[in-house]
C-alpha cells in the first residue's frame, strides 16, 4: 500500500479540487523549506508527482500559487481559531480555546506557520498584503470575543494586540526549536490576555 503522504500520479485523474488541494499541500512543504526564490515550478510538480503542464492547468504561475497558498494557509488557521472559540462556554474560556487551536495548529502545521509568517512572505509586496489580511481576519474574531464599552477602534487595536501576543510567541517558539505543550502555552498566554482584556477601559 503506498504511504498516506506519496504523490499522486498525474495518470490518475482527479476531481479538479481534489488536485488543487494535493498541489497546495505538496507546495506548502517545499516552499515552506526552500523559500519562494529558490523553488521553481518544476520543483514544485516534482514533489507532487505531477507533470508542469498539470501544475499550470491549475496554476498560471508560481507567483499565483505562492499567493494562493498563504491564503489557504491563513484560511485554516482563521477556521480552527473560530470554531474552538464558537464551542467554549463563556469568556474566559473562549480566551484560552483560542490560543490553545492556535498553539495547536501552529504545533502540528510548522511548515504552514513558517510560510505563512516567516520572513520570505515579508519581503514581497504583494505576499504582505495577504498576510496582512490573514492578520485582520483572525483579528476580526477577536473582537467578536471583546466584551467592554469601548469603541470599534479601541476594540480592533486590542484584538490585534491579541494577535501579536499570539504570533510572536509562535514565532520565537519555533525559531528556538522549543519543547512547548501547546494547552500548557495556551493557560499561560491566555492567563496574560485575560487580566489584560479584563482591565479594558474606555480612553
Amino acid at each position: 500500500m503506498a504511504a498516506p503522504d506519496a504523490p499522486i500520479p498525474p495518470s490518475v485523474r482527479l476531481p479538479a479540487a481534489e488536485r488543487r488541494r494535493q498541489l497546495l499541500d505538496r507546495a506548502l512543504a517545499i516552499f515552506a523549506a526552500n523559500g519562494f526564490h529558490a523553488t521553481s515550478m518544476n520543483d514544485v510538480a516534482e514533489a507532487a508527482g505531477v507533470t508542469k503542464p498539470v501544475l499550470y492547468q491549475h496554476f498560471a504561475s508560481k507567483r499565483e500559487l505562492y499567493v494562493e497558498l498563504l491564503g489557504d494557509v491563513g484560511d485554516q488557521l482563521q477556521t480552527v481559531i473560530l470554531k474552538a472559540t464558537a464551542a467554549a462556554e463563556g469568556p474566559r474560556q473562549q480566551v484560552e480555546a483560542g490560543f490553545a487551536a492556535y498553539f495547536r495548529h501552529v504545533d502540528r502545521n510548522r511548515s504552514a506557520f513558517t510560510l505563512l509568517f516567516g520572513s520570505g512572505a515579508r519581503l514581497d509586496r504583494e505576499f504582505t498584503e495577504v498576510v496582512r489580511r490573514v492578520e485582520a481576519a483572525i483579528a476580526g474574531v477577536v473582537i467578536d470575543l471583546i466584551d467592554a464599552d469601548v469603541d470599534e477602534l479601541h476594540r480592533r487595536i486590542i484584538a490585534f494586540g491579541v494577535v501579536g501576543l499570539a504570533e510572536s510567541t509562535s514565532r520565537h517558539w519555533i525559531a528556538e526549536d522549543l519543547e512547548l505543550d501547546p494547552e500548557a502555552l495556551a493557560r499561560q498566554v491566555g492567563e496574560l490576555a485575560w487580566a489584560g482584556l479584563r482591565g479594558v477601559r474606555p480612553l
